[in-house]
Order: structure tokens, then sequence, then C-alpha cells
């Protein structure tokens, strides 16, 4: 299975969950990184404001950041390649991204607040 790097925007933290105004998206997607996580899938993740060298590490993340500073971050890296940048892929495109099929997908917790509005096009 591969490895799925997330490149952050600077946050307050490592997963940005958190502070008195928590952002739906952030708090959604770290739930779909747990899963991917219970899933049998490694999942890294870097955050500019505290781990700047990662980020100048991998050349492609790198690049993307002299192009356009950090505009078009999250960027989503498996293997050595951007996968999606510029929004924070859904439960069923992360999973896509990893090679877990569909019937391999469970459903969200309906516990959790729901992310909505519509949603930015990704740069990859």
């Amino acid at each position: 299975m591969n490895i799925l790097e997330i490149f952050d925007p600077p946050l307050c933290c490592s997963s940005g969950v958190c502070g008195p105004e928590v952002d739906p998206k952030l708090a959604q997607f770290s739930g779909d990184l747990d899963w991917l996580k219970s899933q049998g899938v490694e999942v890294r993740r870097f955050n500019l404001a505290q781990e700047p060298q990662r980020f100048v590490e991998r050349a492609a993340v790198k690049a993307l950041l002299d192009r356009s500073g950090s505009d078009e971050l999250p960027a989503i890296v498996v293997g050595d390649q951007i996968v999606s940048c510029g929004r924070y892929p859904t439960r069923a495109e992360l999973a896509a991204l990893v090679g877990l099929t569909s019937d391999q997908e469970k459903p969200r917790p309906s516990s959790g607040p729901a992310c909505c509005g519509p949603k930015a096009s990704g740069c990859c």
C-alpha cells in the first residue's frame, strides 16, 4: 500500500483542529485520515509552520511553493507525485488515491459535523 503524505498550509497545531473555532473541513479531514490509518494506510502529515524543512526536501512540493507560495496547499503526495492540491480531498477521494476499493470503504460515522459548501477545484 502507498504512503499518503499531506503538506498542510501553516496551521496553529499539527492537525489544525484546535482553538476556539475549529474549521469543520479540518475536523472532517482529520477523521478521514484516522479512518485511512485504521485501514492500514501509512499517513504522514506536515505543517508548514512547524516543519518547513519537510516542504523543501520534497522536490515537487518545493516547486509548488516556489510557484505560488502556500496558496496551493494542502498538497497531497502519493509516492513522489502530488495527486491533489489546493483543497482537502473527501474520504472517497483519499481511498481512491491509496488504492482502496469502494467495498473496502466504510461509511463515515454520523455523529460528527457535516462538511458543506462548494469545493474548490484542485490544481492537479
